[in-house]
């Protein structure tokens, strides 16, 4: 019982931004956990390197800040390969600059690509799971869904922003049989956080920080994604799951 309830063989999982980092290592927990991964990002030939360590899996190539290529590339795939059952909401970036500074082109790239993609490609999907009374949405949040730190206000208002989007679709896709929750990863030792990764003043800050005294690996993130794709969640919604070496509760 305990098992099949994390089994995800069946179901289908379309995961954005999946080329790399946090979406990458999140695809192969999927798929080692059963789940036919989609990877989604708009550098084609990046997918198909990545799709080679991913058994099984597919390609889906489209850009989430795209409203209308988003919908066209889900419906499209919907009713020529069949119905994704899970999807992953994790596209994003960040941008480093002293708020008084900020570049405006820089805020515009932060809201489309961390809040308008976990939209886009949340409602192109939910339509169709809605129309079959089930679907799992998982948004990748941060501890900056809670916290700010210097330089980076913008990302800060985006994540904060994708914690309250998740329970908006909680509270509007319940009803319909959908679970829609969200991780919130502290510090992670990925792509996006080379340059904090590589200062050692930082990281010292960091390990010092956190009560488990270190970086994340983004492979601790693959267990409360199947928690939250799998039927052990089926009455968890709207949740926003830190993990994050439990930085969030303590001052």
């Amino acid at each position: 019982m305990t098992i099949t309830l994390f089994d995800l063989t069946g179901r289908r999982a379309l995961i954005t931004g999946s080329s790399q980092g946090i979406g990458l290592a999140l695809a192969k927990g999927l798929a080692a956990a059963g789940a036919e991964v989609v990877l989604n990002g708009r550098d084609e030939a990046k997918l198909a390197a990545a799709a080679k360590e991913v058994p099984g899996s597919r390609v889906l190539a489209f850009d989430v800040t795209d409203a209308k290529a988003t919908r066209e590339a889900v419906d499209r795939f919907e009713a020529e390969t069949g119905p994704i059952h899970i999807l992953v909401n994790n596209a994003g970036m960040q941008h480093r600059a002293p708020l008084e500074d900020f570049p405006e082109d820089a805020f515009q790239r932060l809201l489309q690509t961390n809040i308008a993609s976990v939209f886009h490609a949340g409602q192109s999907c939910a339509r169709h799971m809605i129309r079959r009374g089930a679907g799992k949405i998982i948004n990748i949040a941060s501890v900056q869904t809670a916290l700010a730190r210097p330089s980076i206000a913008p990302y800060t208002a985006t994540k904060g922003a994708v914690g309250n989007l998740t329970k908006g679709m909680a509270t509007d896709w319940a009803k319909h049989g959908l679970q829609v929750n969200a991780i919130a990863p502290g510090y992670f030792d990925t792509p996006l956080n080379a340059a904090l990764v590589s200062d050692p003043a930082f990281s010292a800050w960091l390990e010092k920080r956190t009560p488990a005294g270190r970086w994340g690996k983004v492979d601790e993130l693959v267990g409360a994604c199947i928690f939250l794709a799998s039927d052990a969640s089926t009455f968890v919604n709207g949740h926003v799951l830190y993990v994050d070496g439990g930085i969030t509760a303590s001052l």
